[in-house]
């Protein structure tokens, strides 16, 4: 790709795998790049929950690679540390019974947690955090981003929304409405998150496991991922249908709901934790994303990437990030092309 003629600005909203994905390609190709998100760090569901001495994958637990490019670039992450393959057993259950296992699909995890892939790929980008973006706006100059407190940054040349659609379609409705319009038809589902850490090790031959017909979906041994250190720590995802079901309903009713589907699903009475803590996912799961890895509104300069655009996993957001960066690069040397025939 050639270096574009002109010192051009971009803004990234949301700094989960996809977003940082997308701004590294960008600031490897001399880019200035900003990203900003609404919450404390980054990783988005990618991320890794800590409280005192316990930490949790309590969004992704593991990722996968097909796809030749997010291959290597999980060899790189292996190489460097930050990421291992993970051998725990996984298994599928159903009302205490254990059924055949699922295959040898190699699963891989960061290093010492989620979140250090993250972490790895905003190494070298400016991120700010606590920055909550309700809309784009658009004048001749570039896209401005306005917060929750009017407060306008920018003007960047082109604005990349790396968030899951429903808010996408929110933030860019009045800047970019047909991309809106087809961020709004994708539907996601909720994931309800519990954590638990006990004292002692669970009496149960295998550390991951695929629920069904039950309100769980997958439980998991976090400590059984290599690098992590300390008690026995599990995570329990509910079921979609569940969590988009119960999201609302109160922690005391939803905790003693998975507690008791785990106990079904595994046949093994849970102990009294060490700790607890439930965590909310909103917006976890695309049951339905797009075809295309990535939206882009050619005129405005505004684009959108996340797993709802390539598939519903860590690679998924990785592949769409890097698209959406590559078609953004071709834009601007378009645009410079375009004004070098004009003069």
């Amino acid at each position: 790709m050639d270096i574009v003629e002109s010192f051009k600005k971009v803004a990234i909203v949301g700094a989960g795998v996809s977003g940082l994905a997308c701004a590294k390609l960008l600031g490897d190709h001399g880019i200035d790049v900003v990203v900003f998100d609404k919450s404390r760090g980054t990783g988005g569901r990618a991320s890794t929950h800590r409280s005192g001495d316990y930490a949790f994958d309590s969004g992704a637990q593991y990722f996968t690679a097909r796809d030749a490019l997010f291959v290597a670039q999980v060899d790189e992450w292996v190489t460097a540390g930050i990421a291992a393959a993970w051998r725990g057993e996984t298994v599928r259950l159903r009302d205490g019974e254990v059924l055949p296992g699922q295959g040898s699909t190699q699963r891989f995890v960061g290093m010492p947690g989620m979140s250090s892939i993250s972490r790895h790929l905003a190494r070298d980008c400016r991120v700010t955090t606590g920055f909550r973006v309700v809309r784009l706006e658009q004048d001749r100059d570039g896209v401005a981003l306005v917060s929750q407190d009017d407060h306008r940054e920018g003007r960047f040349d082109a604005v990349v929304v790396a968030t899951p659609a429903p808010q996408t379609a929110a933030l860019v409705r009045s800047a970019a409405p047909d991309l809106a319009a087809v961020a709004e038809r994708v539907p996601f589902s909720a994931c309800l998150a519990l954590m638990v850490a006990f004292r002692d090790r669970l009496p149960l031959g295998f550390d991951g496991a695929f629920v069904d017909d039950s309100p769980l979906s997958w439980v998991s041994r976090d400590s059984s991922k290599p690098g992590r250190l300390g008690d026995e720590t599990w995570v329990l995802h509910a079921a979609p249908s569940w969590s988009d079901e119960n999201f609302a309903a109160e922690e005391e009713v939803i905790v003693e709901s998975l507690r008791q589907a785990f106990v079904r699903a595994t046949g093994v009475a849970m102990p009294e934790p060490l700790y607890s803590r439930l965590h909310r996912w909103r917006y976890a799961l695309p049951p339905e994303p797009l075809p295309d890895r990535f939206l882009f509104d050619a005129t405005n300069g505004i684009g959108a990437c996340g797993d709802w655009c390539a598939g519903p996993r860590v690679e998924g957001a990785f592949l769409s990030g890097t698209a959406l960066a590559e078609r953004v690069l071709q834009w601007f040397v378009e645009g410079a092309e375009s004004r070098a025939r004009r003069s």
